[in-house]
């Protein structure tokens, strides 16, 4: 398991990972949401009503911050968080 603290402009976020057979499970949580690889399903974290967002095709915790968001819940949206921004420019709209 991998767990990193990620230090951003409006706050720090925890970085989680796990290594799987095929790519890494990797979410990174800010305060009010959090930012996941295509590993999880977002019509779950929809259904749960959370603030989420999701990027796909990243191995790395910073390849999900340099990554375009492909995916945002409505909750995500309320916040600002639009598909196309960058998956940093989304976690810094979560604090």
């Amino acid at each position: 398991m991998l767990v990193e603290k990620i230090d951003l402009d409006k706050g720090s976020a925890m970085a989680l990972g796990f290594r799987m057979q095929s790519a890494p499970l990797l979410v990174i949580r800010a305060d009010k949401g959090f930012l996941m690889c295509g590993y999880l399903d977002m019509e779950t974290a929809e259904a749960l009503g959370d603030v989420a967002v999701k990027v796909k095709g990243v191995s790395t915790f910073d390849e999900m911050l340099r990554t375009q968001v492909v995916g945002a819940t409505p909750k995500a949206i309320e916040l600002g968080i639009k598909v196309g921004m960058t998956g940093k420019e989304a976690l810094e709209m979560m604090f």
